[in-house]
């Protein structure tokens, strides 16, 4: 076996961690508050990662395969995913920890993906601010004190997590958070395959009948979280619960391929379900 073959089994023998539950019975198991809660330990965990300033600045492919990075010629050959803006502040009562993605490939895919990444970031960072200037006016407009006022603040996130990579595909995610008197997040996906230029689709992953097999593991799995009684945070479809999947649905592909459907947080439950997701399988 020659160096590239030792390589390549070291980096397809690297352990991947297990996960640690579906995120929508834990967002119906802890409500807003827990979510509040993980939004401000990412931030403090954010924080004490910045004293490392070799991992800052380095490659940020995965957790899992940022090791082998080095070891491994053909990692990233059609693409990497850089940290493109890293940093972290407090300004007038907000707390930033931004750390924004950049795809790097040929083709225009990644340019235009690069592009709306920027764009919703620069939305989303002019929103926090709104947010929290509109906050600071109601405080004083209701009696509040600058003294009362000194002891708030509010958390505003941007990060970004690869969800799954092979040689030439990548599906990854971006969030965007405020943390204040409540808590808010944005999520968008991203399923990119390099080799071919172009956006994966649910179709791509499940073929033709792709509406009717997600369909029915959506309902599957909303219908099981109904508890022994009756109740659940997912909404019918006369109150505007889920329906029916379409191509706008957002997703991504999990390490073992198989894709898994993201709803926006209030879309087809209540808040306390957080951003429901399903695994089409």
């Amino acid at each position: 076996m020659n160096k590239f073959d030792e390589a390549r089994k070291e980096y397809e023998n690297i352990p991947i961690p297990v996960e640690l539950g579906d995120r929508v019975q834990e967002g119906i198991r802890q409500g807003r508050t827990a979510r509040r809660t993980r939004l401000r330990h990412r931030r403090m965990w954010l924080s004490a990662a910045a004293c490392f300033t070799v991992l800052a600045v380095s490659l940020n492919i995965s957790p899992t395969i940022a090791h082998a990075a080095a070891n491994v010629p053909v990692l990233g050959g059609l693409f990497e995913i850089l940290t493109f803006v890293s940093y972290e502040k407090s300004e007038d009562g907000i707390n930033y920890s931004v750390d924004v993605p950049q795809v790097e490939a040929e083709g225009d895919l990644t340019e235009k993906v690069n592009a709306a990444i920027q764009e919703t970031m620069d939305r989303h960072l002019e929103q926090a601010q709104k947010d929290w200037d509109g906050y600071r006016e109601a405080f004083f407009a209701t009696g509040g004190t600058e003294e009362e006022w000194n002891d708030r603040e509010m958390d505003v996130i941007v990060d970004y997590t690869i969800k799954s990579q092979t040689d030439t595909r990548v599906s990854f995610e971006v969030v965007f958070a405020e943390c204040w008197v409540a808590a808010r997040e944005e999520r968008y996906y991203y399923n990119l395959d390099l080799a071919e230029n172009r956006n994966v689709t649910l179709q791509d992953l499940l073929g033709e009948d792709w509406v009717e097999i997600s369909n029915a593991a959506i309902q599957a799995q909303i219908d099981a979280s109904v508890d022994a009684d009756g109740f659940t945070y997912f909404f019918t479809p006369e109150e505007g619960g889920f329906t029916t999947v379409d191509a706008d649905t957002a997703f991504y592909i999990r390490e073992d391929g198989v894709p898994v459907a993201v709803f926006p947080e209030y879309s087809i439950a209540a808040g306390a379900a957080g951003c429901p997701e399903f695994p089409l399988q």
